[in-house]
Parts: structure tokens; C-alpha cells; sequence
């Protein structure tokens, strides 16, 4: 198959490519990544301290936040948290592992991410502890679910902005939802 296929340059149907040739789209982004970065417009993807810094998340009009490590053995923020703050909580209790099944929680925090953006002004940060791996895995699906991406274009379009790396379990459930929407 040539590999222009799976970048979307070559004629013919779009195929998901394997998770060798989607890698070498992750670390596009040159320098290191910050506590949070803004990868599509009013939505960010961050760490465990920029879910902390509520000063931030203040300066920075954050109007919802989706925590992808949510729970007592990850980052135990929840919406008490920010009850002094008018923020939309939304959490998912996942596991930054391999075998961890990331899929179910696709579309439920898709659609979070697009009612925060749909809302006039709002603005969304989605973190887990590191802004690698699970916090990543849930934008790609926003894109792909939402904006009508396909995973390549998903993980270009993050990649320009933040280094990602969603672990291989996540990648792998992603080209399944690639798979899904695009065939």
C-alpha cells in the first residue's frame, strides 16, 4: 500500500494506516510541551498542574474542564474542586495503561468538548496527570467524532501544537474508531 494512502496525499480511498506510520506523526510539534497548550481553538490539553492552577484556568477564561485521570488513585480534583468557579466538570476514572479500555468513553467526552466549544466564550481544558496520553486520546476522538477527521488529520492537527503520545492501547482503539468512521 503507499504510504501517501494513509496520508491522505494519494488518490484513492482513505485506509487507517498501523500505529508504526501514525507514530512518526506524534513529536511533530518542535521544543518541549508547557503545563497546557491550546491545540484547536478554545481547546487545551494539559497536566495535572495546570487542572491545580486555578489562576490560570481564571486568566485563562477556562469555562469546562474534562479530567481523563479522574478518581481517588489519579488526580482527585472533581467538581467540588471548583465549586468556587463557574466551571462544567466532566471526569473519566481511566488508567494511563495499555490494556485499559479508553473506547467507551469516547463519545460521552466528545460531546462534552463540543458543548464547551459550542457554549459563546467557552473554553475547555482536558488533562490527565502528564497531558500525554489519555487527555490526547479523548481530543482525537472530539476530532474524529466531531469535526469529521480522520486520525491522521486528528493527530497532525494536535501534534503542531503539543508533543502527544497516546500509549498503544489508546492508539490502537483510536484506528478502531478510524476504522469505524471512515470505512
Amino acid at each position: 500500500m503507499p504510504r501517501s494512502r494513509y496520508l491522505g496525499q494519494g488518490e484513492g480511498r482513505y485506509e487507517t494506516p498501523p500505529a508504526s506510520e501514525l507514530e512518526r506523526l506524534l513529536w511533530i510539534k518542535p521544543g518541549t510541551s508547557g503545563h497546557l497548550d491550546e491545540v484547536r481553538p478554545g481547546i487545551y490539553i494539559g497536566d495535572m498542574y495546570a487542572a491545580k492552577d486555578k489562576h490560570m484556568l481564571k486568566d485563562l477564561n477556562i469555562s469546562h474542564v474534562l479530567n481523563a485521570a479522574h478518581g481517588k488513585y489519579n488526580i482527585n480534583t472533581g467538581p467540588s474542586f471548583y465549586r468556587d468557579m463557574n466551571i462544567a466538570y466532566h471526569g473519566v476514572e481511566a488508567f494511563d495503561m495499555p490494556s485499559f479500555d479508553m473506547s467507551p468513553f469516547f463519545y460521552s467526552s466528545a460531546n462534552f468538548i463540543k458543548n464547551a466549544v459550542s457554549t459563546p466564550r467557552g473554553k475547555v481544558l482536558v488533562h490527565c496527570a502528564m497531558g500525554l496520553s489519555r487527555s490526547s486520546t479523548l481530543v482525537l476522538a472530539y476530532l474524529m467524532i466531531h469535526e469529521n477527521m480522520t486520525l491522521v488529520e486528528a493527530i497532525k492537527a494536535i501534534a503542531q501544537n503539543r508533543h502527544i503520545c497516546p500509549n498503544t492501547g489508546f492508539m490502537e482503539q483510536l484506528r478502531q474508531l478510524d476504522k469505524q468512521l471512515h470505512y
